[in-house]
């Protein structure tokens, strides 16, 4: 039985790489990533799957791919030579909020590789260090720490609060529950004040 759609072609928002992106990531964020199928998302889109397949030619592989880069490219905004610090510390804290945010997209940026999802932002961290006169050698290492850093504090979040994201136990705290936000934070300036010009 072919299924007929919700509303006429002609009605309908045409589709397109992004809108396949923000559908998937709408039931990734509302199911988890385990309920994200193509059948499921032709669903949600209110077309057959193998329409998405015309903008996503290698499937749910692409798919995954674009995820990440959704929601991993997080460019730092722009800085003066006096607030770089400043910068870098509001960039984390919202980069970790976004990450949060979108925590079923968690797993996939923790194990699949894609290293051009994170290009923009590395190098957007690269130039507020070079604000501060950090070393070039010295800025590729701070911002891959400063990005690492934040990935895992909130993939370590998700786990402490027993979140889908990652299928694994809450974390075991042996003074009670965290403050994940002053955890975070204090990790934050640990790795900030190691930067010096």
């Amino acid at each position: 039985m072919v299924r007929q759609p919700a509303i006429n072609a002609k009605d309908r928002t045409p589709l397109s790489t992004e809108r396949i992106i923000e559908a998937a990531l709408q039931i990734v964020d509302g199911q988890g990533l385990s309920r994200l199928t193509m059948r499921r998302l032709g669903d949600a889109l209110e077309v057959e799957a193998m329409a998405i397949y015309h903008h996503l030619p290698r499937g749910k592989e692409q798919l995954l791919d674009g995820l990440i880069a959704h929601v991993a490219a997080a460019p730092a905004g722009p800085a003066t030579a006096a607030g770089w610090r400043d910068a870098l510390r509001g960039w984390a804290r919202s980069y970790r909020q976004r990450l949060l945010g979108h925590a079923g997209v968690l797993p996939l940026l923790v194990t699949r590789r894609n290293p051009a999802a994170l290009a923009t932002t590395t190098a957007s961290l690269r130039e507020i260090l070079r604000l501060g006169r950090i070393p070039e050698a010295t800025a590729a290492v701070a911002a891959h720490t400063l990005l690492a850093y934040v990935i895992g504090h909130a993939a370590l979040e998700v786990r402490g609060a027993g979140g889908e994201g990652t299928g694994a136990q809450a974390i075991a705290e042996p003074d009670g529950p965290v403050d994940w936000d002053a955890r975070f934070l204090a990790g934050l300036d640990l790795v900030l004040a190691g930067l010096h010009p």
